[in-house]
């Protein structure tokens, strides 16, 4: 893929939600919720402050991060659907596997 975001701007694959409830129950494609949870893809190089200097962003490629639910704009690269979203509509990261099951 070849896209780099602009100024504090970050791509985002949204990651896929759990099927099944807690309590086993399956939940069909049209009742799932759109993930607020995604890995981060590209980032861009940051903002310029008034001095002109560049404040680099916290997040990078890689990280696991939670973001608003109507969060960014949808856009189709290669055939993948992703999330261009500004850096403080991201909510934070997600540290380690841990947490995620202690959730559920």
């Amino acid at each position: 893929m070849k896209f780099k975001p602009l100024q504090d701007r970050v791509l985002i694959r949204r990651l896929e939600s759990e099927e099944k409830t807690a309590g086993g129950i399956i939940i069909p494609d049209t009742a799932k919720e759109k993930p607020m949870e995604g890995e981060v893809v590209a980032v861009g190089p940051g903002t310029r402050t008034e001095d002109g200097k560049l404040h680099a962003l916290d997040v990078k490629a890689g990280d696991r991060v939670l973001f608003g639910k109507w969060s960014g704009t949808e856009v189709k690269i290669d055939g993948e659907e992703l999330v261009i979203v500004k850096e403080s509509d991201i909510l934070g990261i997600v540290e380690g596997s841990a947490s995620k099951r202690k959730a559920a």
